[in-house]
């Protein structure tokens, strides 16, 4: 009797842990078939690469305690519980070059750290900081950012945790915009800072952002359309047909993510926008909101992305110091009519390496969801 028990128990468990693993495959095959009808293949395989690289998480999974997702009531995930379900970043890292590749007329990379701004040009926003470079009154401005800061109250929209159903599209209107591949400050004349390259490029970065949203129970889809490619001219036009495609197709997505780098240059060198978190070099961010001038940039809803901006920056400067550069309010147009939560998020620059943005992007993600799910940092 003992030993027929224990076969019972174990055909018990066994079963127990399927369903487990059937459960954890579920969103990520509700995300790659969401590719295959509104995104083109490279998205579609970017779906699928991320689905099969689950095997490592779900035998993880399959062998602890299981944690019941958090329903419409439930208190959102607190910001520890949020980050630690994150990817593994340095699963993410590339090599570099080192110091043989280097060739005798390398230019120099410069490293800055960009700290807040102040002033009457700068309006706070918790730690950080919004640079107002519109005609709008910096009272108007700030009283806009400050009707973010009351958390869950504070966006324009709202984040169903656990959806199947998209809440965020992550694209990328110049995707083959790239960084310095070498290890030293240092980078070879001649290279433009571009690729089609994704495991390379922009969409490198915009992985780690998406799968750092979708373990923290945000839906998330990633498009890796070249929209800069063959043509950098309409690349924002055709980065809009992508969009428009997307929220046709999922009205659900609240928040259109832009993900660039910036490329800053300073006598001949290429400046590395930086700063250490947790021990480790990671490229700065810096949000980009649009502003209506009543003529060329028509934003009608550009209050709502000031708030969605102003409640990101917050956040990630709550949460890691000195992640971002000031928030740019400008008249931007960068597509920004689309959605009340869109923007465009400068990850480093040119003169920072892979490995820094890739940091940075996940950073900048666990910021996004403390804002989206009303938390703050401990």
């Amino acid at each position: 009797m003992g030993q027929e028990a224990d076969r019972r128990w174990g055909a018990l468990a066994g079963a127990a842990a399927l369903a487990a693993a059937l459960t954890a495959l579920a969103r990520p095959l509700v995300l790659a078939a969401a590719l295959w009808t509104a995104g083109p293949l490279p998205a579609l395989q970017t779906a699928l690469w991320w689905t099969s690289g689950q095997s490592e998480v779900l035998q993880t999974a399959a062998s602890t305690e299981t944690i019941p997702l958090a329903g419409p009531e439930a208190e959102p995930p607190a910001p520890a519980a949020a980050a630690a379900a994150g990817p593994d970043i340095q699963a993410y890292f590339v090599e570099l070059q080192g110091e043989q590749d280097r060739p005798a007329d390398a230019a120099p990379v410069t490293e800055k750290t960009y700290a807040q701004g102040s002033g009457s040009q700068y309006i706070p926003c918790g730690a950080g900081s919004i640079k107002n470079n519109t005609r709008v009154s910096a009272a108007e401005a700030k009283a806009e950012a400050e009707a973010a800061a009351a958390a869950a109250g504070g966006l324009p929209f709202g984040i169903q945790l656990d959806s199947d159903q998209p809440q965020v599209l992550v694209m990328h209107t110049h995707a083959t915009e790239t960084y310095r591949p070498a290890a030293g400050l240092w980078y070879a004349p001649g290279d433009g800072a571009r690729t089609t390259d994704r495991a390379r490029n922009m969409c490198a970065v915009g992985q780690v952002i998406t799968d750092t949203l979708n373990a923290a129970g945000i839906c998330t889809l990633h498009d890796e359309t070249l929209n800069d490619y063959p043509s950098y001219t309409g690349s924002y036009a055709n980065s809009r047909a992508v969009v428009q495609r997307y929220l046709q197709q999922y009205p659900s997505i609240k928040v259109v993510l832009d993900v660039h780098r910036d490329a800053i240059e300073s006598g001949g060198a290429r400046i590395a926008p930086v700063c250490t978190i947790n021990g480790r070099p990671s490229a700065q961010v810096m949000l980009i909101c649009g502003c209506d001038n009543g003529g060329s940039v028509r934003l009608p809803n550009w209050r709502q992305n000031l708030a969605f901006a102003a409640a990101w920056e917050q956040a990630m400067e709550r949460r890691t110091p000195g992640l971002t550069r000031p928030v740019l309010f400008s008249y931007r147009f960068y597509n920004q009519d689309l959605t009340t939560g869109s923007l465009l998020i400068e990850v480093g620059g040119h003169g920072n390496t892979l490995n820094e943005a890739l940091y940075a992007g996940q950073l900048a993600a666990q910021g996004l969801v403390d804002a989206l799910l009303g938390s703050s940092a401990p």
